[in-house]
């Protein structure tokens, strides 16, 4: 054998056992696109990334709208979103699922007006332009606090824009009223001075939910490696949530840096907001299925929406609340 033929000989063998290491050692990467002041400022505060197996690439959205794009371009593979946008997802054919709920105390998803406005309660708004963000919780709101006062959309003058457009046509008088959520809601207020006239409880669920994608090309979920890290991601998810609250003014001074706002609205729109994770159960599935029927009843989706089949129920998480 030729000393050239004998050398590749023997680093050939060597090569294939390199390759094979590095592919081992390459962790795998879960896209996460998060929305302001949600799941990365809970893990980082708690240190609950510490030990992982795979990378998390971290996408940071305003609203649900950009977020659900990219979820459905395949763009990320699990998001945080709330039930209205989660809704209009659906019903416009994005392959994603939800895996997991986060419910709350809807109170902060609510209709605001300044604080010397007229408007005192949902009936007041007959006749008033309303920001919301289109398909967003704060549009969802704002249809059940008109319905609430027997009225509909034609009653008011619905204009559609994100949180940063609507904080400002409110505050400078564009608008009389904003249909938001939190953190917002705790800004305007302990900001700009807004007040609530129709809170969320009563009006919504407060459920928001990791979805993640299930298009036939590019499944987070039935890729059984990221489906692994998506599992162990909800559980420190969980735990992160549990830590913040036993750690709440620790955690309110991390969250305020992490999103920018003043530590005292951190605070007040997380304590009020009662947050636990929970796997998706009946409940969860007939709360969905009551905000879709509302949805295609006012004219919003075109066809009733089937909620059980966009649901993934074989993630786990442990049962109630355990903060």
């Amino acid at each position: 054998m030729r000393p050239t033929h004998r050398l590749l000989s023997r680093l050939l063998p060597l090569a294939v056992v390199l390759l094979s290491v590095t592919a081992q050692a390459d962790p795998a990467t879960l896209r996460i696109a998060d929305q302001k002041g949600n799941m990365r400022a809970q893990l980082e505060a708690a240190n609950a990334l510490t030990g992982i197996d795979y990378r998390i690439q971290w996408s940071e959205f305003p609203a649900a709208a950009p977020l659900v794009e990219a979820l459905n371009a395949s763009a990320v593979d699990a998001g945080i979103i709330g039930d209205a946008p989660l809704v209009f997802a659906l019903a416009a054919g994005a392959e994603v699922k939800a895996i997991a709920v986060d419910k709350s105390n809807p109170y902060g998803t609510a209709v605001i007006a300044n604080g010397d406005s007229d408007i005192k309660t949902s009936a007041d708004l007959a006749g008033k332009r309303i920001a919301v963000g289109r398909g967003s919780i704060g549009h969802l709101v704002a249809l059940k606090a008109l319905e609430s006062a027997g009225l509909s959309a034609e009653d008011a003058e619905l204009r559609f824009m994100g949180p940063v457009d609507a904080r400002i046509a409110l505050a400078n008088g564009s608008v009389d009223a904003w249909g938001t959520w939190e953190p917002y809601t705790s800004y305007a207020e302990l900001v700009d001075g807004a007040r609530v006239v129709a809170p969320g409880n009563g009006l919504v669920f407060g459920n928001s939910f990791v979805a993640a994608t299930d298009a036939a090309t590019d499944a987070a979920i039935a890729d059984p490696v990221k489906r692994a890290a998506l599992q162990d991601y909800l559980a420190r998810l969980q735990q992160a949530q549990i830590w913040s609250y036993q750690h709440i003014d620790e955690y309110a001074r991390k969250l305020a840096q992490i999103i920018g706002f003043p530590e005292a609205v951190a605070r007040q729109q997380y304590v009020r907001r009662e947050l636990h994770w929970e796997a998706i159960d009946d409940t969860t599935r007939e709360a969905q299925q009551k905000t879709a029927n509302f949805y295609h009843r006012v004219g919003l989706i075109p066809e009733p929406l089937d909620v059980p089949q966009t649901f993934d129920t074989s993630f786990s998480l442990p049962a109630g609340d355990a903060r």
